[in-house]
């Protein structure tokens, strides 16, 4: 038995820094956060209670290694300039910790070993001494954690130094049993006289928005279930003076939760997911909600003043990591590579061209996904082919040559994960009422309903639809091969496999006939098309055409104070 009186803060910080806080019961996690942080904080609480509390936070960077092309909309029309890299990230955060070293806390609040080449052929790992070495606080989930499947997602993040808060991902027994929570619920740090709370709240529809094996052996419950016990906890028994939620829910449902009554008593909510960029907190009827972007392009800045350990003014920007302003850190820089070496020739690799600008920012239509679906429709032989609408993957512009070349790196960074393309055959009524879904998925009015991607792309067939109107009277017109949309016809689709879905599942629908899996990979059909036709065109069709909203809508947020630029 540990002579746990004599060692316990010890035995608490290893606990901590080895990951294995996933397999305590609660009521050690608990102890774990409040040792560890009234631990490291006692020195601070005793020197001042005047000054201010900052808090930095990153997320949804997908494991983007290097600066990269970004897209603003500015003026109504595009603009891109450069942006994030691990090198000049690291560099932003040192210096704004260093404009308040002792009373700044840094987080980020998930997605950080999905979204590259790199990721994918080390399934994380080259990531971990990475996210070390960037010296975070704490850390969150995001719905791409679990892309390696449970056990993996514990490995990575039981590699993380810092403390990991979840507050809704529980253990799966079997048979529907839940078992003890993954990660601990909260976490506690005390700054200048004021105790700070920390919840987090993964979006619990992880298993319908992704392929279902992912996130085998994990039960996600709704953040309504246990969040007004956990505020009772922070504020009652705890006596947190200000309580933190990091979600990674989207934007829409994390406004919804901030206009819920069990979030009454939460001060924030720092949010992620939908790569939204919030400049200006928006105000919920019970919190304030924020969201910085994504790909180490911005980090959110909260900072606090406080006099006597009493909060004052309270101070949000959104912070555009510049690499002419934040210079490449050094240290990083060589840590990348060395990480990066084993692959670098295959990332570099180029495998066509493309005339446009490559984007997946837009709701309704991207020059991204209008390659993707032209290289399916190109393929395979049926009447129409589907495509997930999401908005990850940094943009990409024409070099010096006037041309964007597209690398197997890049291809990666559009496709993160490679999958089977399967056919199967649908009646019209079903894509009718699939789109309807589809829509009500985008633009649901309840925001909590909402999904967090975007409208599904396609080709083969042609749909105008109301985003703002009633559900199941959104889509006002479909034509397939020229021809109106015949209920009772049979049309033959493709779209992705995704691992766990039955086999009558194509892209959500369901009830598909005569599905089968064909003897091609959505990254392979994309390579051998960029073979045959490179350099590619993928000037926009409008094949998806919004009629009471800009075909430019860059968000699914509508009603608040909010606007992507």
């Amino acid at each position: 038995m540990l002579n746990f009186m004599g060692n316990r803060r010890s035995f608490l910080k290893k606990s901590l820094a080895g990951g294995l806080v996933g397999a305590l019961p609660v009521s050690a996690l608990t102890a774990c956060s409040e040792s560890a942080s009234s631990a490291s904080d006692s020195t601070t609480k005793s020197i001042s209670q005047n000054g201010k509390i900052t808090f930095l936070q990153t997320t949804d960077v997908h494991c983007q290694l290097h600066q990269h092309d970004e897209l603003f909309w500015e003026n109504e029309e595009i603009v891109f300039r450069k942006t994030g890299g691990y090198a000049h990230l690291s560099t932003a955060l040192k210096q704004l910790k260093a404009e308040n070293p002792d009373n700044t806390i840094v987080m980020d609040t998930g997605d950080m070993f999905q979204g590259s080449m790199l990721s994918v052929r080390t399934e994380g790992d080259a990531f971990i001494p990475i996210l070390n070495a960037m010296n975070y606080d704490l850390y969150h989930p995001g719905n791409w954690e679990v892309v390696y499947y449970k056990d993996r997602m514990q490995h990575l993040l039981g590699g993380l130094k810092a403390p990991k808060v979840c507050t809704n991902m529980y253990h799966d027994l079997g048979d529907g049993k839940r078992g003890e929570l993954i990660f601990q619920p909260y976490q506690i740090y005390n700054r200048l006289g004021v105790k700070i709370g920390f919840l987090g709240y993964t979006d619990h529809l992880v298993p319908k928005r992704q392929s279902p094996l992912y996130s085998k052996g994990i039960i996600y419950t709704e953040a309504k279930e246990n969040l007004k016990h956990y505020v009772d906890v922070l504020r009652n028994q705890e006596k947190c003076d200000l309580v933190i939620i990091l979600s990674h829910m989207g934007l829409s449902q994390q406004i919804a939760l901030g206009n819920h009554p069990d979030c009454e008593g939460v001060d924030y909510i720092f949010g992620a997911d939908t790569h939204e960029r919030v400049r200006k907190p928006i105000q919920g009827k019970y919190t304030k909600i924020v969201e910085p972007g994504a790909f180490g392009s911005f980090i959110g800045k909260l900072e606090i003043e406080v006099k006597d350990g009493k909060m004052g003014e309270h101070h949000y920007e959104l912070v555009e990591v510049d690499p002419n302003r934040f210079e490449a850190d050094p240290e990083m820089v060589t840590l990348v590579e060395e990480l990066e070496a084993p692959h670098k020739e295959a990332i570099n690799t180029v495998i066509g061209y493309s005339k446009q600008p490559l984007y997946r920012y837009f709701v309704v239509e991207n020059t991204i996904d209008t390659m993707i679906v032209d290289a399916l429709k190109w393929r395979i032989n049926v009447d129409v082919v589907l495509s997930n609408g999401f908005r990850f993957c940094p943009p990409r512009v024409p070099d010096e040559s006037g041309l964007v070349p597209i690398t197997e790196g890049y291809l990666y960074d559009m496709l993160p994960v490679e999958a089977t393309v399967r056919t199967g055959k649908v009646k019209g009524k079903q894509l009718l009422a699939w789109l309807e879904k589809e829509l009500q998925n985008v633009f649901a009015e309840d925001a909590s309903k909402r999904f967090g991607g975007w409208v599904v792309r396609f080709k083969g067939m042609k749909v105008e639809f109301k985003a703002f109107a009633d559900f199941g009277e959104r889509i006002q017109k479909v034509v397939i091969a020229d021809e109106p949309l015949d209920l009772d016809r049979e049309y033959t689709i493709c779209a992705c496999e995704r691992e766990g879905d039955p086999e009558d599942v194509l892209c959500r629908m369901t009830g598909v006939k005569e599905t089968k899996n064909t003897e091609y990979t959505l990254h392979g059909v994309v390579k051998d098309y960029l073979k045959e036709f490179s350099p590619v065109d993928p000037v926009l069709r409008h094949d998806s055409k919004v009629l009471d909203a800009p075909l430019t809508l860059l968000t699914q947020v509508s009603g608040v104070d909010y606007k992507f630029v």
